[in-house]
């Protein structure tokens, strides 16, 4: 949800999270998470609180980062890049999975690959957009799906920073707009 302190403020706009592409897929991360864990590990492993927590970390540092970027554009490009780091903890439990049951993690030679990559383009992708891959009776479909996703989501997430990066190159951060807010009502009272 879209938040603003005072229209006329120098505190911007800030939130909408779930309009942002990388939180919508981190949300099919963590439900996938959720799901795989459930399905292939026994109810009392470690992994399962390990990387259902990654998952959760990587979806909740988006909403954080979006609902801290009014104040500190600085704090937004560091949760956004926290959220990057738990999927690529995620990533390589899942590598780790297929690799300790002797499962193949896809390359693109593989068969599956090209209509997985197609699928992981698809615009407005929900977890029923995956739900055949994720729950799929054979593992090595199952977490190949979700390395797809998380890469996805890590290539786009980079792809954010990089237009945060920008952002605040151009627009500055907090502290500049404070300084210029306060230089225009003093300058409006003379």
């Amino acid at each position: 949800m879209d938040k603003q302190y005072n229209p006329d403020g120098f505190i911007p706009k800030h939130g909408g999270y779930e309009r942002l592409i990388t939180y919508q897929k981190a949300e099919i991360i963590f439900d996938g998470t959720y799901y795989f864990c459930k399905k292939y590990f026994q109810p009392y492993d470690r992994t399962i609180d390990q990387m259902t927590q990654a998952a959760r970390s990587g979806k909740q540092n988006i909403v954080e980062g979006s609902m801290a970027s009014g104040t500190s554009k600085e704090m937004e490009i560091k949760l956004t890049n926290v959220a990057r780091a738990s999927f690529e903890e995620l990533l390589i439990d899942y590598k780790d999975f297929l690799r300790t049951r002797k499962l193949k993690i896809w390359d693109k030679k593989h068969s599956y690959y090209p209509h997985l990559t197609k699928l992981l383009t698809i615009p407005d992708a929900t977890f029923e957009t995956y739900r055949k891959g994720i729950e799929n009776p054979d593992p090595e479909v199952s977490a190949n799906v979700m390395i797809g996703l998380i890469n996805i989501t890590s290539f786009l997430l980079a792809k954010q920073l990089k237009t945060l990066e920008k952002e605040f190159l151009q627009e500055g951060g907090l502290r500049e707009r404070m300084s210029q807010a306060r230089i225009e009502v003093r300058r409006k009272q003379k």
